[in-house]
């Protein structure tokens, strides 16, 4: 596996990515390491030069950024809790397999993840701009259609009548994964310790 041509093709042609996938065998740590840590690292260094070096402007309070060291830890502690919440992502989708008469397999899981997580971790690269973080966050919206195109391949051998139940739970589940994330990162880094400009 290629990792740009990957990255290419599960955003570009995501129904034929999904089906060369689905015939591959690929193990869970290889995903994480050779893949996930690599694209997780976009929105991580991005977010780093976005609220370390260029700042953003509160409302009615000033232009803040967070000193290079702060944003350094904070760049840490957000590529660890996105790879971990990923693996948990995957664990829960496979552990909600034979609600949805699905077939278990945690590559699959973790295929269906990482491959599905692609657009949101390309549109990383907005938070270069903190203001631009909502474009990353829209733009990443295309990743619930890569994603759900991975559950009806069928990756986890899901019936078609169970696959938009199993892709609406595993969302609600990922939603609360990343609001989990926000809020350790903001409990972590307050704008309080933010340095102004």
């Amino acid at each position: 596996m290629e990792l740009v041509s990957r990255v290419q093709g599960i955003i570009l042609k995501p129904k034929d990515e999904w089906v060369k996938i689905k015939g591959e065998s690929t193990p869970v740590a290889q995903l994480l390491t050779s893949y996930a840590a690599i694209l997780a690292l976009i929105p991580t260094i991005a977010q780093f030069i976005g609220y370390g070096l260029v700042g953003y402007r509160v409302p009615f309070v000033g232009w803040y950024r967070f000193g290079i060291g702060t944003a350094l830890i904070r760049a840490i502690v957000y590529y660890v809790l996105t790879l971990v919440s990923a693996y948990i992502f995957a664990i829960v989708i496979n552990a909600l397999a034979p609600t949805f008469s699905s077939k278990q397999g945690m590559e699959n899981a973790m295929k269906l993840v990482v491959y599905g997580l692609t657009p949101v971790w390309v549109a990383g690269i907005l938070y270069i701009v903190p203001f631009l973080g909502i474009l990353a966050i829209l733009a990443s919206l295309y990743g619930l259609y890569v994603l759900y195109v991975g559950f009806a391949t069928p990756l986890m051998d899901t019936p078609k009548e169970k696959v938009l139940g199993y892709f609406l739970v595993s969302i609600v589940a990922i939603i609360v994964l990343f609001f989990v994330v926000s809020v350790v990162l903001g409990a972590i880094f307050t704008v309080g310790g933010a340095y102004h400009l």
